[in-house]
């Protein structure tokens, strides 16, 4: 009876320590497994439909950007344009009024 409840033991003991390696085992398991879905996750999410929203987002700004300089050009052409005709226009007044 006494060498049962050694072997019984030494059994137990193995199994117990098993558990133990199982559950330390299984927790470096999950901690590496919510480290991915935390860190891979993020990144791939970025990657995938972001990005491009954010580069189709800059290409538009960057052409509205592009069309307002294009306008401010154009009216300063025409704000030159405009004072070259006054200087013109009085004196074409002045010299029909001699």
């Amino acid at each position: 009876m006494l060498e049962e409840t050694y072997r019984l033991s030494k059994e137990n003991n193995r199994m117990l320590h098993a558990m133990r390696r199982n559950a330390f085992l299984g927790g470096i398991v999950k901690f590496i497994f919510y480290i991915l879905i935390l860190v891979v996750a993020p990144l791939w999410l970025y990657s995938t439909y972001f990005a491009p929203l954010m580069q189709e987002a800059t290409r538009t700004l960057n052409q509205i950007q592009g069309t307002g300089t294009k306008t401010e050009s154009q009216l300063s052409n025409f704000e030159q344009m405009l004072s070259q005709v006054q200087s013109k226009l009085p004196a074409a007044l002045n010299g029909s009024q001699q």
